[in-house]
């Protein structure tokens, strides 16, 4: 199946200068091109889906460097540039005095076939949440939802871009999205008033977002949601367990909160007095993990699903995928729950935390109190868990970058007291054995290692925000 309609590749090489240019061309594969990296005082790389590759042996320049910035449109709050009328996407590498020493210049791709996989689920009217790791395919997914909604179901839909990634660079949304309407944000802090503002002001019947990511964006759908307008959207996280280990993120799937049993219904259910539940009804219906560009797993019933998860049941789920000659595919399958017995029979080994401006001592002294087990890497590789502070999550430096790539989960302390850093161990461990819940983490992280079996277990860059 052909699915690939435009990617106006040359209008991101013709940015380039001749010498990093012209090596990309010769490439035999070049129109599979995924981005360039340029950094200064490094040579320049280009990136293919199965290769990168050194593109020649001239170190970046910040002449080079300049000969791009001046081609290209302005810099946002969020350091991403464009082209006017295509998708490409130049996101920039500051110095601490604010210049630019590095460019990432990813290919933009309107792409056709890719929502085939989830077509009865967006007709459905239904609001859908899309999951998946940076460059799976989630924006481009977002793009032809869009555009399938408002040509060929003639609904109105507009759309919140706030990087102007879903509609491209310039005032003039790109074709890819049809006949809906764009709504550009200024800054990324100002993503969840323009949802309201799209609803209050302008009566769409859906509305699609990229990133859902903060607090504010997730009461933001919640609000959305409940006046009755379908939402399509994505969210930090590979799957529905990222999500309910996220804090912030949870309510989009109905919240989690730790509820202390009596004596006689804890003996009823025949588990521990703390247990999680789910707080509120989901604001998106449907979940959809992209596996990759061609298979996703669907949750179709988040409230089932999660109950389920909460509670180590078994819930319904499924595997769809695009074969060879393009048609649609669809297995139902059953996670793998943890039983009672097989969870005594685990050893309880400790998380390793990363801390970025968490501190180590009142963490250690905390867990040592509280006798919840806990190790310090000082290797981010090695790390299970990624904590930090909100003040530090909201700059997004690079350590916080490179956890995000490597996959590692995120875990944002609103502010580095005790009691911020006493809910973390309690959200991470429950009770006074680590429950179904808590190994649903530790397997998801054995995951990203190579040793899951489930289809499509990784995790990702979820925020793990209080």
């Amino acid at each position: 199946m052909r699915r690939v309609v435009t990617d106006d590749l040359d209008a991101l090489l013709d940015i380039l200068p001749p010498h990093i240019r012209d090596p990309i061309y010769r490439q035999p594969d070049h129109s599979e091109l995924l981005e360039v990296v340029l950094d200064l005082g490094r040579l320049p790389e280009a990136r293919f889906p199965d290769r990168e590759l050194a593109l020649n042996s001239e170190e970046i320049s910040q002449a080079d460097i300049d000969y791009i910035v001046s081609r290209i449109g302005r810099f946002s709050g969020d350091n991403r540039a464009g082209i006017d009328h295509t998708l490409h996407r130049i996101s920039a590498i500051r110095n601490r005095s604010g210049h630019i020493v590095g460019l990432t210049c990813r290919v933009g791709r309107a792409v056709f076939g890719t929502m085939k996989m989830i077509q009865d689920l967006i007709e459905s009217g239904k609001s859908v949440l899309l999951l998946g790791r940076p460059g799976i395919g989630k924006t481009t997914m977002l793009r032809e939802v869009a555009r399938v909604l408002a040509d060929d179901f003639k609904k109105r839909v507009i759309v919140i871009d706030t990087s102007n990634e879903i509609a491209g660079d310039g005032d003039i949304p790109h074709p890819a999205i049809g006949h809906a309407r764009r709504m550009q944000v200024a800054t990324p802090l100002e993503q969840h008033a323009v949802m309201i503002e799209a609803v209050e002001n302008h009566m769409p019947e859906v509305i699609v977002i990229d990133e859902i990511g903060t607090e504010l964006e997730a009461m933001a759908a919640r609000t959305i949601a409940e006046r009755g307008v379908q939402l399509v959207g994505t969210a930090h996280g590979n799957t529905l367990e990222n999500l309910t280990m996220n804090p912030t993120l949870s309510d989009l799937i109905g919240g989690i909160q730790t509820v202390t049993l009596g004596d006689e219904e804890a003996k009823r259910r025949r588990t521990q007095k703390s247990v999680l539940e789910r707080k509120a009804p989901p604001t998106f219906e449907m979940v959809v993990e992209i596996v990759d560009r061609y298979k996703v797993t669907v949750h179709p019933d988040v409230t089932e699903a999660v109950d389920a998860l909460l509670h180590g049941r078994p819930a319904r789920a499924e595997m769809r995928w695009m074969d060879e000659e393009g048609e649609g595919r669809r297995e139902a399958i059953t996670p793998s729950f943890v039983t009672e017995s097989s969870e005594k029979k685990r050893s309880d080994k400790p998380l390793r935390f990363y801390l970025f401006g968490a501190n180590r001592s009142r963490l250690e002294q905390l867990a040592k109190e509280e006798g919840k087990p806990v190790r310090i890497a000082n290797d981010l590789r090695h790390a299970d868990l990624f904590l930090t502070t909100r003040a530090y999550y909201r700059r997004k430096p690079q350590k916080i970058r490179d956890a995000e790539a490597l996959g590692i989960p995120i875990y944002v302390l609103k502010s580095n007291n005790a009691a911020q850093m006493r809910q973390c161990l309690d959200t991470l461990h429950p009770g006074d054995t680590q429950d179904t819940y808590v190994h649903h983490l530790q397997r998801l992280l054995a995951g990203r290692r190579g040793t899951a079996s489930s289809p499509g277990v990784e995790h990702g860059d979820s925020e793990k925000s209080r």
